[in-house]
């Protein structure tokens, strides 16, 4: 640490004994500093018997001047990413207290980068490596995994040198279809200041993850189906994966023929004309194959609509006997007996 040195090194040059209640305040408390540029800050103090105050420092020291309760340090350019200032102040008694003013110098990283991207299978563990070039101070330092707008994993690190240094961080997953397509990317982070506040993290370009999977159908692995006459039967074998599905179709042995001379790799089929049986469909990709069946069958015909027409055709036909039997042959019109079909002649008994 550096206050037993800082307070062996005052007495050693002063002779004096430090104060242990010191009335000292510095604005800023503590100073975040980029490397290579400045910053100033005021010790002030709020005792009556203040001989004294200056600044204690490898890089532009301020001596004691007296007669004054507050004084400026400030530097203009700061050389070295391991730095430190002090106040310090006499009193009229011959004692003297100091303050010590933390300085943080700080680099951000020159980039921050992904590598070990590749194409994975579903199920499949892979690692991606994120690369933090040149960034101090590195104990400081955080790493955020993004997918999407979560925050799968962060990660800091044990680094005590104050200068810039690379630093990497692997992040391990797990390879599941519902990644495909998402976006992962890092960000590099300096924890120097409150939040929200200090420069914004840099990030690295976003790599859309590619999963491989089987195919899966989007509605049910098998389907039962009605016809009726007149209507029009769909099936839909759509199935989601990656690569893309192909289909093939088997259908009754009676549609072969004509199936055979048109395309059906289609994940939907609308038949020309339906025939009851069983249709076959497969989709499949590099990462396996699934079959789903549509049974065909015909509807059940309405008993109730054909009884009641049997009827009526049933009584019209007895109505119609009935009125050849009973009616009698007027002119105009015929007779349904045998001898009396002349039309428009009335029936007259031939003498022997």
């Amino acid at each position: 640490m550096m206050w037993p040195f800082i307070f062996s090194c005052l007495i050693a040059c002063t002779g004096k004994l430090v104060s242990t209640s010191c009335s000292l305040e510095l604005s800023p408390p503590r100073v975040v500093v980029r490397f290579g540029d400045s910053f100033s800050a005021n010790c002030t103090s709020s005792s009556d018997q203040t001989e004294g105050i200056g600044w204690e420092s490898p890089y532009g020291g301020v001596d004691l001047t007296q007669g004054v309760s507050s004084l400026l340090f400030k530097i203009d350019s700061v050389p070295d990413w391991e730095m430190w200032s002090m106040c310090y102040m006499n009193y009229r008694d011959g004692d003297q207290c100091v303050k010590l003013l933390p300085v943080t110098v700080y680099k951000m990283p020159d980039s921050v980068s992904l590598k070990n991207l590749r194409t994975v299978e579903e199920g499949q563990q892979f690692a991606i490596q994120c690369d933090v070039v040149n960034v101090a101070p590195a104990r400081n330092l955080s790493v955020l995994w993004h997918k999407g707008n979560k925050i799968l994993s962060s990660q800091t690190f044990d680094e005590s040198s104050p200068s810039p240094v690379s630093k990497s961080s692997v992040l391990t997953l797990t390879a599941h279809r519902g990644d495909d397509g998402a976006e992962i990317w890092c960000e590099a982070k300096l924890n120097l200041w409150p939040q929200e506040q200090g420069p914004p993290p840099v990030r690295s370009e976003a790599h859309t993850l590619t999963v491989l999977y089987p195919p899966t159908f989007t509605n049910d692995p098998n389907e039962n189906l009605e016809m009726t006459v007149g209507s029009k039967i769909s099936l839909n074998c759509t199935a989601r994966g990656n690569p893309v599905p192909s289909y093939h179709w088997q259908f009754p042995n009676f549609t072969q023929v004509w199936y055979r001379s048109h395309d059906v790799n289609h994940p939907i089929l609308t038949p020309s004309s339906e025939f009851p049986g069983v249709y076959t469909c497969t989709a499949s990709n590099t990462q396996g194959t699934v079959t789903k069946y549509f049974i065909i069958t015909e509807a059940p015909r309405d008993e109730t609509i054909i009884a009641a027409i049997v009827r009526l055709l049933v009584a019209f036909g007895l109505l119609l006997f009935l009125a050849c039997l009973v009616f009698t042959t007027h002119r105009g019109i015929f007779s349904c007996k045998k001898d009396d079909c002349l039309q428009g002649q009335p029936t007259s008994s031939v003498p022997v």
